[in-house]
């Protein structure tokens, strides 16, 4: 796990809206999200950090080995990169980005359980 994904701070933590990663607001401006950078761009824009990140998650799993863990895969995030993830994020994308998303074939599923 590389120290940049793991959160510095327990205020201002945000989870991504895609892959549900937490790290503080200035982690995800500085350096984006580990998983979602290519598809969110949120480096650097500030807007985008708050239009793609949320302040509202449930639990908090620290995922060493992703694709090993049961967990990870009950959470679907096996394929993702190792660091600290939220159970469940309330929020959801801007529209506009779900549809650059379904553009590129990447279909986005909410991760907030209060929804399903």
């Amino acid at each position: 796990m590389s120290v940049e994904s793991i959160p510095k701070d327990l205020r201002n933590l945000r989870a991504c809206l895609l892959c549900s990663m937490v790290k503080t607001f200035e982690q995800f401006e500085f350096d984006g999200c580990d998983n979602c950078e290519e598809y969110l761009g949120i480096k650097g824009n500030r807007d985008l950090v708050y239009d793609c990140t949320s302040s509202n998650f449930d639990g908090l799993i620290s995922a060493m080995n992703p694709e090993d863990s049961w967990v990870c895969k009950w959470q679907r995030i096996n394929r993702y990169t190792k660091g600290v993830y939220a159970i469940s994020v309330s929020g959801r994308l801007p529209q506009g980005i779900v549809r650059e998303l379904k553009s590129r074939g990447i279909i986005y599923k909410s991760r907030d359980t209060s929804t399903r």
